[in-house]
């Protein structure tokens, strides 16, 4: 178990859900990976933070009842600088859709899309650091982008924060790191036309499990769906699920653990 500290820019830092019945989510998330909940700033709404041994995890928001939008885990990527930040995904070909926003003391956010429409979350933190816990059950463990293909997306994501791109040499496999500094972060995944024609380009979390099969079977049984069943992966296995509103997420055993 490490406790987070403040995230360097372009670091994954948060993961927050919109979902339509904040109870029942809440219900869905706590009986899966044990959260307790506590409110969290309300300016966009009702708004909770999941934790695990009193430390903040995730956030799930309420969407507007009048608002027709998918229900999903959204990325949130640190920066110093969350105005600066934004204006360099403007400039940049991507969508500046909500802020900069100064969520009471916790500090700024942005929700914003790349090129592909993918949208993801800046986060200037101030008392809010972002996730408060990793390398337990129950946390983020991975952020990953699924899109068509990575290489015009990977130079906006350069562009804006700066990474070092770091391509995994396949001749099968499309799939850049992330790394801030030597250290890989979070990945790009061009799947071609497998891409869901339904959702597009879309950031996808991962979170941790003592046992994946195990977990699929409670996401099932708590009313989600197992859209793409456990399998052994180099990165551990994994299971691709939704919860009971289509919020799609990523179930994994790290290897290693």
């Amino acid at each position: 178990m490490t406790e987070a500290t403040r995230h360097e820019p372009g670091t994954p830092c948060w993961v927050s859900l919109m979902a339509r019945r904040l109870d029942a989510t809440q219900e869905f998330y706590g009986e899966l990976f044990g959260w307790q909940f506590e409110p969290g700033p309300q300016q966009l709404g009702p708004y909770v933070r999941g934790l695990l041994d009193g430390r903040e995890v995730a956030g799930i928001g309420q969407l507007p009842a009048d608002r027709d939008l998918p229900t999903a885990w959204t990325t949130y990527l640190a920066s110093n600088d969350a105005g600066g930040t934004a204006e360099a995904v403007r400039c940049s070909g991507g969508t500046v859709a909500v802020g900069p926003i100064t969520a009471a003391d916790a500090g700024r956010l942005v929700i914003c899309s790349d090129p592909t429409g993918a949208v993801f979350g800046v986060w200037q933190a101030a008392a809010h650091l972002g996730t408060g816990i990793v390398g337990v059950p129950g946390t983020p463990v991975w952020n990953e982008l699924l899109t068509q293909e990575t290489e015009s997306v990977g130079k906006f994501y350069k562009t804006v924060f700066g990474y070092e791109l770091d391509p995994v040499v396949s001749a099968d496999l499309d799939l850049v790191m992330l790394k801030v500094g030597d250290r890989p972060v979070a990945s790009l995944h061009g799947v071609g036309a497998s891409l869901p024609r339904d959702r597009g380009a879309h950031w996808m979390t991962w979170f941790e499990v003592a046992d994946t099969d195990a977990a699929a079977r409670r996401v099932a049984e708590l009313g989600g769906q197992v859209l793409q069943p456990p399998r052994d992966d180099p990165a551990g296995r994994l299971a691709t699920v939704a919860d009971p509103e289509g919020a799609v997420f990523t179930i994994v055993r790290s290897a290693g653990r």
